[in-house]
């Protein structure tokens, strides 16, 4: 569904004093090579590349190599790792509820805020984006559509999926990204004629896989282009590249109708735009010359574009050198609205609006930290990178393990004179290296301790006022160390006062369910079922007691055992 902006131009623009309006928006997988100014020669992004052409030129932006820590980031200006977000599954995407967001401090500021799209952060309370400050949110669970935390009745869609509304599920007419981007546009209409100043964070979860339902005109447009010309990889293959880039344009065309729509109702010049990424691609594609993809510590798995566009206080002649990241942009935005970082808080990032208006003044020398691998907790000196303005120290150990092998090598690279990262430097520069490697060690034992628990995650709070039916999925279980999302785990809660909750175990296709056993903070609690087939089997009430409690649901049949995939949790009516 197209969303109409009707009547735009009888709303009236904001006072000229007013707080400048905030849009951020972040894709998911698009890499540094996914845009036709980044010398891509078959992808059409034309709004993308204007847009580009109107902000400052920010020549190194950071994230981190998948999607979750980035976002952690993006939404405190500090660490992913000081917020409880490791990895991006397992329960290790979910964020600490006390930490504070750039939606509460805009919020407080006096701002409407909204995100539409992708929060992966936590999906049930206190850990869901409508908790965290956003006024609006319409987004989908976990990681992505299609994944095991989404309602099993989308099917995998990304077209009409079923998405969440402020915690109430709810089935949408379109495709997602296009429904994400109607949703902000609604959004933002809202708040102008409320003559609010607005924080609108838009996360499409595309070009993200799986890449089964895309924009099919665009698809079968890309698969007549040359898409070997951008193949880095025989392993890849076009048809998927060509999903991808159906995905991408799609973005573009949202992109432009958002930015059409801060023109109509005449509030452009009165509005920061930002553009980003969340990492690098998938494998297998352009990016632009750089080494690594998506889960990368090199500079293709976490490199993004960063164009900031205010008219008339950012001129596109600017040029900022320093390397910038994630962090930066709370920061960065508090200053340009005016707003206060709220107390308390200690940000990792810096303000960069300064260097964005053209002026270093007051700007030092700093490095820049990403670490990311598979695994419960982080490992010191396992898949990591420090970034200076010249150098970088990397140990690329990789991601999918969760320690590193003791005989990996730390590896030096001149960025300015070597961005592909292709000689190692690190023994005829000794002594940048030793820097390095000191500045992070001391960072990792200060995210290390920054909390008393240190990389504890944490507890879902269930059946609460404010969330009275909670769902557990496979997002946020805490399981073994097998492959995948895990066959066997428990989901860690929290529960201030004993409550008794009603349970439904729910399953992705239909199961016999003869009997579930309970595992309720190490009390085994037994339920028939009636030994039907079906993917919803209602179970009756168990008590939660006060406390910290981790739940597990293991379920038997005639033929086998198994774990319930969705675990619903009612609280009982008195």
């Amino acid at each position: 569904m197209i969303f109409a902006l009707v009547a735009l131009a009888s709303c009236a623009a904001p006072p000229q004093d007013a707080q400048p309006n905030v849009l951020v928006v972040m894709t998911d997988d698009q890499g540094y090579g996914d845009f036709g100014c980044a010398g891509n020669p078959v992808l059409r992004t034309p709004r993308l590349d204007a847009f580009s052409a109107e902000c400052p030129d920010v020549a190194r932006f950071y994230v981190s190599p998948v999607c979750a820590p980035t976002r952690a980031a993006l939404m405190t200006g500090r660490y992913g790792y000081r917020t409880g977000v490791v990895d991006t599954y397992r329960g290790r995407a979910m964020m600490h509820p006390d930490e504070v967001t750039i939606a509460e401090a805009l919020g407080d500021a006096g701002y409407r805020t909204g995100i539409f799209g992708k929060w992966h952060l936590g999906d049930a309370y206190p850990l869901r984006a409508m908790d965290q400050g956003f006024d609006v949110a319409l987004v989908h669970r976990g990681g992505g559509l299609a994944q095991p935390s989404e309602p099993i009745e989308n099917e995998r869609r990304y077209t009409d999926a079923i998405l969440e509304r402020n915690g109430v599920l709810e089935r949408t007419d379109g495709y997602c990204t296009d429904v994400y981007v109607d949703e902000a546009l609604a959004f933002v209409r809202a708040s102008v004629e409320a003559e609010e100043p607005f924080f609108a964070y838009v996360a499409p979860n595309a070009p993200h896989g799986p890449f089964h339902d895309v924009p099919e005109g665009l698809y079968q447009a890309y698969l007549e282009r040359d898409l070997a010309s951008v193949r880095t990889s025989e392993k890849a293959k076009l048809d998927v590249i060509a999903r991808i880039y159906a995905m991408v344009e799609n973005i573009d065309q949202n992109f432009g109708r958002l930015l059409d729509g801060l023109e109509e109702l005449g509030v452009t010049d009165d509005t920061i735009v930002v553009f980003l990424t969340d990492n690098g691609p998938t494998r297998g594609r352009y990016v632009r010359g750089l080494t690594g993809a998506k889960t990368d510590v090199h500079e293709g798995g976490i490199r993004s574009p960063l164009w900031v566009r205010w008219p008339d206080r950012l001129s596109p002649r600017t040029s900022v050198d320093v390397p910038l990241a994630h962090i930066d942009l709370m920061p960065t935005l508090l200053d340009a609205v005016n707003a206060d970082v709220p107390d308390g808080v200690t940000l990792d990032g810096r303000s960069a609006l300064g260097l964005l208006q053209g002026s270093d003044d007051g700007w030092t020398d700093r490095s820049i930290f990403v670490q990311s691998h598979r695994g419960d907790v982080p490992a010191r000196g396992h898949h990591c990178a420090v970034i200076g303005p010249r150098w970088k120290l990397v140990r690329a150990t990789g991601f999918g393990r969760e320690s590193a092998p003791e005989d990996a090598p730390w590896r030096l690279y001149d960025l300015l004179e070597d961005p592909a990262e292709t000689t190692d430097r690190a023994t005829s520069s000794v002594l940048v290296r030793i820097e390095l490697h000191a500045a992070y060690q001391a960072w990792f034992t200060d995210v290390s301790t920054s909390r008393p628990n240190g990389f504890a995650p944490p507890r879902i709070e269930p059946c609460t006022p404010q969330e009275p039916v909670t769902t557990l999925t496979r997002q946020d279980w805490r399981c073994d160390g097998k492959e995948g999302w895990g066959a066997k785990g428990r989901w860690l809660l929290r529960v201030e006062e004993p409550i008794e909750v009603d349970v439904t175990l729910v399953f992705v296709r239909e199961r016999t369910l003869d009997s579930a056993r309970f595992d309720i903070a190490g009390d085994v609690i037994e339920r028939d079922a009636d030994g039907t087939s079906r993917r919803r089997h209602a179970l009756g009430r168990v008590a939660l007691p006060r406390g910290d409690v981790d739940l597990s649901a293991v379920c038997f049949s005639e033929s086998e055992t198994f774990d319930a995939y969705q675990v619903v949790l009612e609280r009982a009516a008195d």
